[in-house]
């Protein structure tokens, strides 16, 4: 493994580039001006948005999406031949060859290694299996490799870098300190695992000195990120695939913490407050004596309101548009940040009464035949009482009677290791739910080894008292909701699998109900 990257004009290829974190990085980078290349096995809305910045993207992950760069080291220029599979793969559509092969000319005469910058930096998220070809290929012909993790980490030295870490909340609190710092006139630097519909997408490159990063913990890359700041929202095991015990994790925490010049920290966490001594801290419980805490808070059915607290000091009221606990928690660590960055609380809470939310984290995607459609990435037990709870709230304000309105928890398991970890914690998190429908576990790339089906997360959560209705497939579900859905129902989808895709589909059967005969 190399030592360091290179910003100073050498190529990066990224393998899986349309990825969430991936392409977070790789947009930053061709915002610098940098050449970037990468493949993937798709076209969406994410590799679009980077092709329209100029990075070059093959469909497929095989070994010769190199032949560009050893033609260009080897001085010579590509046959014609060449340049049409090269521009075809790039683009995508086939007579965009001319455009394509100029852009990769990059000499009036001819490719040359100076010009390309010779072999690219490779960079590869844990997503990539080892005997993967195109990754097996950039081994052999000597190209520094680097895991994701490493790009953001020297990305991160390059900013006054603020980086937020935690089992849960991570995109929303990350997302909410990059909208201040925007709303602000700081003009940040944002990578995060989400798409926001305020810097429309999952990044956003600015020109002021502050980057603010979502740190992810799921493959132990956390310690490598030095940060000017570090938030730890809280500590819970998340990803049995990867660790063993909670322990584990939390000693990668340690290490993270050990690693910020600043500290801020949930103190509402035991192991956050315990293990972790935040320099800074904040809680939503005024005995605890955190460094921010909220009095007089009211979760109401469209919004949270707070009165906030600074050591003691009363420093105002806030409102956010996102409903419940966990995000009120989320919005204090918000305050902190700004804070310690020097901000008057005025600006502080106006930026977060402005905030939208992420998408996919209780994203409302439509309202009709008087049926409200949630996305949220809720994967874990932890997630999933607390996104319920909040479609709890929402159904509070709604001026239906309490017979005709439901949660309709709409669950699809993610990965084998984690619902077989923690199925008891899968089965009593459901409290909030009228009615679940589940369905088959999303592999996420593992393995099954049979020891854990859909039909059992199902049959579990039946048996603490709850309606739940088991439809294997995609396409059950879809059919069971159009079939079963009512006026007055709030139909709340639930995972970080594919399960979201059949909404839109679900949605306009039930638009279609809207329209007058």
């Amino acid at each position: 493994m190399p030592s360091s990257v290179d910003f100073s004009g050498r190529p990066f290829h990224f393998i899986g580039i349309g990825g969430i974190g991936m392409s977070a990085i790789a947009y930053i980078l061709a915002k610098r001006k940098l050449p970037v290349y990468g493949s993937d096995i798709k076209s969406s809305h994410i590799t679009e948005r980077l092709q329209g910045m100029g990075a070059h993207i093959f469909w497929s992950q095989d070994a010769s999406n190199f032949e560009v760069f050893q033609t260009a080291l080897n001085g010579s220029s590509p046959d014609s031949e060449m340049i049409g599979v090269v521009s075809s793969a790039v683009a995508g559509t086939v007579g965009t060859s001319v455009a394509t092969a100029e852009a990769l000319k990059l000499n009036g005469n001819g490719s040359s290694a100076q010009a390309i910058g010779g072999l690219p930096q490779v960079v590869c998220s844990t997503a990539i299996h080892p005997a993967n070809a195109e990754y097996r290929a950039a081994l052999d012909l000597g190209c520094p490799i680097f895991h994701r993790s490493d790009v953001l980490a020297a990305l991160i030295q390059d900013y006054q870098s603020i980086a937020v870490a935690g089992t849960h909340g991570k995109t929303t609190t990350s997302s909410l300190i990059g909208f201040m710092l925007m709303a602000a006139g700081l003009d940040p630097t944002i990578v995060v695992g989400g798409e926001v519909n305020a810097w429309e997408g999952n990044a956003r490159a600015g020109e002021g000195p502050y980057l603010v990063a979502e740190a992810d913990e799921s493959d132990g890359s956390l310690v490598k990120l030095v940060a000017k700041i570090g938030i730890v929202t809280n500590v819970e095991l998340d990803h049995p695939d990867h660790y063993e015990t909670l322990d584990q994790v939390i000693d990668i925490f340690k290490v993270f913490a050990q690693n910020c010049q600043t500290l801020v920290g949930c103190i509402d966490d035991e192991i956050v407050k315990d293990c972790l001594a935040p320099h800074v801290s904040y809680s939503l419980q005024p005995d605890k004596g955190a460094d921010y805490t909220a009095s007089d808070v009211e979760y109401g059915a469209e919004s949270t309101k707070a009165q906030i607290w600074e050591r003691g000091a009363f420093l105002g009221e806030m409102e956010l548009k996102l409903l419940g606990k966990h995000n009120l928690s989320n919005a204090l660590a918000a305050v902190a940040v700004g804070r310690l960055l020097g901000l008057e609380f005025s600006a502080i809470a106006t930026a977060i009464a402005g905030f939208e939310g992420a998408r996919r984290r209780f994203e409302v995607r439509g309202f009709h035949n008087d049926i409200l459609f949630v996305d949220d990435y809720a994967h874990h037990p932890s997630e999933i009482l607390v996104t319920l709870a909040a479609a709890r709230l929402r159904i509070a304000g709604s001026d239906k009677t309490p017979q005709s309105r439901r949660v309709v928890a709409i669950f699809q398991p993610h990965r084998y290791s984690r619902t077989l970890t923690f199925l008891p914690e899968f089965a009593q998190s459901f409290g909030d739910a009228d009615l679940v429908v589940a369905c088959d576990i999303y592999s996420a790339g593992e393995p099954n080894l049979g020891e854990i089906s859909g039909q059992q997360v199902a049959d579990l959560i039946a048996k603490e008292g709850r309606e739940v209705v088991f439809a294997p497939s995609l396409e059950s579900v879809s059919k069971f909701l159009t079939e079963n859905l009512q006026p007055g129902d709030l139909a709340l989808f639930l995972g970080a699998g594919n399960l979201n895709q059949i909404i839109p589909e679900v949605m306009a059967f039930y638009q279609a109900a809207d329209r007058p005969d």
